[in-house]
Order: structure tokens, then C-alpha cells, then sequence
């Protein structure tokens, strides 16, 4: 896989984020790519929508199965800038997605490296190559950030 197109990719993941911020979402953004063309882009919506489930990951699964009328997500790439939870793995693995690429370790929730490796599960029907840090650095201060705001604001 090319490092710099991880980066261009993960640059578009980043933007989502910051779209997320500006609505007062939690700043995780996530894109899926097949080919090394941009098929999917979505960011976190929970408080918007009202739901647990409206993360980053699960509404570009979503918005991606929908363009290529297919649930299965064979040959593509998802890149979200915080690792995903046990949930947003869940739905990783059924999916069928070939790999993942995400920015800063979640440490709390995480479920392809920090609590679990759900993802490279030998006992599950499919595996999903996981790249780590990716940006981390840019991911974990935008989150860092937004959460510094928020504790400010609310006292």
C-alpha cells in the first residue's frame, strides 16, 4: 500500500472531523476508498441525530454500500481518524472491509488495538489489514482540543 495516498486519504478523514466540530459533534470524520477513489465520506452525529450508533464509521458504511448496491465492501479502505469501537468493528468485519487505516489509538473504547483486536480475530469469517498512527498526531489534538473546549464551556 502507498503511504502518501494513506496520507491524502487521511487528510479527507480530518476534514470530516473538523466538520463534525463546527456542529459540536465529538471530531472523528471517516472516509472509504476502493481503488484509491473516494466513494464515501461521513463524520460523527450523535448528538444530531440522537443515537449511539451514528459514528463516523457506521454512516460511511452505510452512505458506501448504498453507492456500490452492495453490503459487501470487498477491496475497500476505510480511514477514520480515531481507532473504531467494538461496534464500528463489528460492522467493519461484516462488511467485508480489506482495510483499515485510522489516526490516534482510543485507549478507552478501542477495539482493533487498544482493548481489543477484533479485527485480526482468527475465529471471525473475515480479517482486515489494520494501519495504526496515520496522522495520529493531527487526529489526537483535534479530539484533545474539542474535549478541552467542552470542559471550559461547561465548567
Amino acid at each position: 500500500m502507498n503511504y502518501h495516498n494513506d496520507i491524502k486519504f487521511m487528510e479527507l478523514a480530518l476534514g470530516e472531523a473538523k466538520k463534525a466540530k463546527e456542529e459540536g459533534e465529538v471530531p472523528v470524520g471517516a472516509i472509504i476508498t476502493i481503488d484509491n477513489r473516494l466513494i464515501a465520506s461521513s463524520f460523527n452525529t450523535v448528538e444530531k441525530d440522537k443515537s449511539s450508533i451514528m459514528h463516523a464509521e457506521i454512516k460511511v458504511i452505510l452512505e458506501a454500500q448504498k453507492k456500490l448496491s452492495n453490503w459487501r465492501l470487498e477491496g475497500c479502505s476505510l480511514y477514520v481518524t480515531l481507532e473504531p469501537c467494538l461496534m464500528c468493528c463489528g460492522a467493519i468485519v461484516l462488511s467485508r472491509i480489506k482495510r483499515l487505516v485510522y489516526g490516534a489509538k482510543d485507549l478507552k473504547t478501542g477495539a482493533a488495538d487498544s482493548l481489543y483486536s477484533t479485527l485480526n480475530d482468527k475465529r471471525l469469517n473475515h480479517n482486515v489489514e489494520v494501519i495504526p498512527g496515520v496522522m495520529e498526531l493531527e487526529s489526537s489534538l483535534l479530539l484533545k482540543g474539542f474535549f478541552k473546549e467542552k470542559r471550559r464551556i461547561n465548567g
